[in-house]
Parts: structure tokens; C-alpha cells; sequence
């Protein structure tokens, strides 16, 4: 059965480690893998120093692209080693609200899936702000894998 998988990263410990689970899920069926790294717009345009805003802009869409190579990497490493050979790739550098923007590209490109890893914030940040993963959760209408 093909399969299709929205997988969000970031460059997070968790993020690697839901990117070894989507790899090897997908890799027991033909699937598509939407590679999706979310650049924090809503976060930004909050600041007020302009400096501070573009210059955390660049340093997130350097590390937004850095966190798809990578995982486009992963991919092609395991197609030489004869592992999934039947997965197609497909890389998406979002902007906006995070949990929005993997809500809304889910829905668009009809995923059947979305894998992402737990929060790295802190428990008293989840308090107050509360945490990506949980309102992608909460607000999904397909399954969501949270890789510890």
C-alpha cells in the first residue's frame, strides 16, 4: 500500500530520531516522505529590534535547509545500501506558525501520516507557551507519531 508521510524536522535529537523512524516505516512500503522544516515567521515578526529579527531569519533558514539536506542525505545513503528503494522525497521549507503550517500542508498534499519528534523545550516553557507537537496532536484529523 503507498503510503504518504509528513515528516517535521528541525535539527533537534528528537527530530533525528523521528527521521530514523519515518525512513524505516516507510521503507516497508512504497511511500512519499514530505520532508517539511517550518521557519518560525509568527516568533519573528514579534520581535522588536528589526537587526535581531533578520538576523535570527537567516540563522533559521540556514538551519531549516541544513535539516532538510540532511534528511535528504539519509535517504539517498540508504537507497545505496538497498533500503528504501521504493521511497520518493519531497522537501518543503515552510513559513508561519509551526503547528499551522504542518496542519495545513498535511491537509493539502492528502498525507496519511505525520511524524514528528516530542518537544525539546523545557517543562515550564510547555507551561506557559505549550509545545508544537501537542497542538499538532490536538489539532490533526490523521494519525501523528511522537518519537521520544
Amino acid at each position: 500500500m503507498h503510503q504518504k508521510i509528513l515528516l517535521a524536522v528541525d535539527n533537534s535529537e528528537p527530530a533525528e530520531r523521528a527521521g530514523k523512524y519515518a525512513i524505516s516505516s516507510a521503507g516497508l512500503d512504497e511511500a512519499d516522505i514530505i520532508v517539511l522544516n517550518v521557519i518560525d515567521t509568527y516568533y519573528l515578526n514579534s520581535l522588536p529590534q528589526s537587526d535581531l529579527r533578520e538576523k535570527l531569519d537567516k540563522n533559521f533558514r540556514d538551519e531549516g535547509k541544513e535539516a532538510v539536506e540532511n534528511y535528504e542525505k539519509r535517504i539517498a545513503d540508504e537507497k545505496c545500501a538497498g533500503n528504501c528503494k521504493n521511497i520518493k522525497l519531497i522537501t518543503i521549507i515552510g513559513e508561519g506558525k509551526p503547528e499551522d503550517v504542518i496542519l495545513k500542508i498535511a491537509d493539502k498534499e492528502n498525507v496519511d501520516q505525520i511524524i514528528m519528534g516530542k518537544s525539546s523545550k523545557e517543562k515550564i516553557e510547555r507551561f506557559f507557551v505549550g509545545s508544537t507537537t501537542e497542538r499538532v496532536v490536538r489539532g490533526a484529523k490523521i494519525p501523528v507519531t511522537v518519537v521520544p
